[in-house]
């Protein structure tokens, strides 16, 4: 009896056993399959996330230079603006993974059209206070025909003042050539379009360079400047001269001549007035608020470009007039960049190498009185044109004094 039993028992084991191992695989293969649906799920929901982060990079989002986050350094008195002219020493941005990943994003410019980068230049904080330690710089914007031969006094200038500035290089489309990577001037080309003096072109070109430059919060102030421009002083006493003005320096004054008032178009009104029409040099310096007023301009900007075409030339009247007409107690009325206009002429007077003398220079740099702040000062030019390439080593070798 017990050989039929045990037998009896070992079958229903085999049955059982096998009906486990069934099951069991079951298990398995659903378990795998899970697994494999969840890995793939992943897989596909990382590409999709990589995708629309770099979408995102390169079209909504615009780094800013590496040079912004800094410690704010103390400001100088007046006395020491208007007096000191010695290099001071500058803080500089740590060379750590964020930085170096910023300086990456800052090779690929954007593709914006004009109409999109005003409008995103346009853009304010509506919080005041920055939550956060910063520099305020000073943005160098240079309108060129093509290359920079004054480039190595700028270089200069520059050198050792990292963190204080930005540089912005509006040249024509089809100038590629580019600068070693050492130099301050190295992928600092926006997207550019041809431009043709006195036309509205010019003015479309000063409001790209401005529009760049605003997109980097931390710049403050805003310069344009040409590729015959030289600087006066060193960059503290340019800098300080700059960061610590009430005012903005925009040349703007009425002149009653056929090159003044008589260009005025009286299709211009009733938007602008023959009263409010102004003349003054293109060679500007703008504090940021006016700089965003500048690029948001929709009222007067197109009454110049359909009424203001040669003999009335828009570089000459759009923003002296603009100037005068959104923020006239924030202007000094005056140019920071001195040229010479005494030999007559459509053009100011070039300056080659046997001009240039240290006699020449001072006359510039302290040869007039002007109001800076509500005091007087012989500075009232920190800038001076048109200057040929020939100038380039007397210059230099003048620098350091």
């Amino acid at each position: 009896m017990k050989q039929p039993n045990i037998t009896m028992f070992v079958k229903e084991l085999s049955v059982r056993i096998s009906r486990e191992v069934k099951v069991g695989s079951i298990h398995i293969i659903i378990t795998t399959v899970l697994c494999l649906s969840m890995a793939l799920f992943v897989v596909i929901l990382a590409m999709f996330i990589n995708d629309h982060i770099r979408n995102l990079k390169t079209e909504d989002f615009y780094f800013p230079q590496p040079n912004t986050f800094l410690p704010h350094s103390p400001s100088p008195s007046h006395s020491y603006i208007l007096c000191n002219s010695s290099s001071s020493s500058t803080s500089h941005l740590p060379q750590n993974s964020t930085t170096i990943g910023i300086a990456l994003a800052m090779e690929i410019w954007h593709s914006m059209s004009d109409e999109e980068l005003m409008w995103r230049a346009s853009m304010v904080s509506r919080i005041a206070e920055i939550p956060f330690k910063w520099t305020p710089k000073v943005a160098f914007m240079f309108l060129s025909r093509g290359p920079l031969p004054l480039a190595p006094l700028w270089e200069r200038f520059f050198k050792g003042h990292e963190g204080f500035y930005s540089i912005y290089l509006h040249a024509p489309p089809g100038f590629t050539k580019e600068p070693p990577e050492s130099s301050v001037f190295f992928h600092r080309r926006i997207p550019s379009k041809p431009v043709e003096w006195g036309r509205a072109s010019m003015i479309d070109a000063e409001r790209r360079l401005i529009g760049n430059a605003l997109l980097d919060f931390s710049n403050e102030r805003f310069v344009l400047l040409s590729e015959t421009c030289i600087p006066l002083f060193n960059f503290t006493t340019i800098y300080n001269y700059l960061i610590n003005s009430n005012h903005s320096f925009t040349d703007s004054f009425d002149d009653p001549g056929h090159v003044g008032r008589g260009r005025y178009n009286k299709r211009m009104w009733p938007t602008i007035s023959l009263s409010e029409w102004r003349k003054g040099s293109q060679w500007f310096e703008v504090h940021r608020n006016l700089a965003i007023d500048i690029v948001s301009d929709k009222i007067y900007y197109p009454v110049f470009k359909n009424h203001c075409k040669p003999p009335c030339y828009m570089d000459e009247h759009y923003m002296a007039t603009l100037v005068n007409k959104l923020q006239p107690e924030r202007n000094s009325n005056r140019s920071l960049t001195w040229v010479d206009w005494s030999k007559g002429g459509s053009h100011p007077s070039k300056f080659v190498r046997k001009d240039v003398t240290q006699v020449f220079l001072d006359q510039i740099r302290h040869g007039f009185n002007c109001t800076y702040n509500g005091v007087t000062t012989s500075i009232c030019f920190l800038f001076a044109r048109k200057f040929h390439p020939s100038t380039l080593q007397p210059l230099l070798s003048m620098a350091s004094s």
